[in-house]
């Protein structure tokens, strides 16, 4: 039993804390309540380490004989293979003017449809420059424009709201 750096949460051999410990072997099977140091002597006997668990009450810990290298290592092989398997989703985001003219406006929902068909969240801001900002309907009634465009491919994730100068809202592609 070599001495081993460990992550702070794990509690290995000696910094195990609990008197009683309910011991439980590398194949799964209870060996019942042993105070520490038998508990470690097992361990050390068989060439492997003591790792706690779990708590069963305030005095009594549970805790496994493994090899806590190889267990670390399979810890750190999930966690890849999670991170590989997670879908990344991007925030992309489309900036759009009160007196924007129809073809723009077209142009914008045809980028915006190829983010959405990319399976990216899409923000649409709308900005309000100088006195156009007492002008808050019309900024919505872009919007619900934009959005009747882009209508069968999204869904409305979060509705327009005014931030600062800008009108945003959130789009996300629906589900097949």
């Amino acid at each position: 039993m070599a001495e081993i750096k460990n992550n702070k949460s794990d509690f290995v051999n000696k910094d195990i804390r609990a008197r009683q410990i309910l011991v439980i072997d590398q194949d799964g099977q209870k060996i019942g309540p042993l105070n520490k140091f038998e508990a470690l002597k097992m361990a050390e006997e068989q060439g492997l380490d003591l790792m706690q668990v779990g708590m069963q009450d305030n005095s009594t810990a549970i805790a496994k004989i493994l090899d806590y290298g190889k267990h670390k290592y399979e810890q750190k092989r999930k966690q890849r293979e999670n991170k590989k398997n997670q879908v990344k989703v991007e925030n992309k985001e489309i900036r759009l003017t009160v007196g924007i003219g129809e073809h723009d406006l077209d142009t914008k929902a045809r980028k915006a449809r190829e983010f959405l068909e990319a399976g990216d969240r899409v923000k649409v801001s709308l900005k309000f420059k100088g006195r156009e900002i007492t002008y808050q309907e019309l900024g919505k009634e872009t919007l619900n424009k934009f959005f009747a465009k882009v209508e069968d491919l999204a869904k409305v994730e979060k509705d327009a709201k005014l931030n600062t100068r800008f009108l945003d809202m959130y789009i996300v592609p629906k589900k097949p």
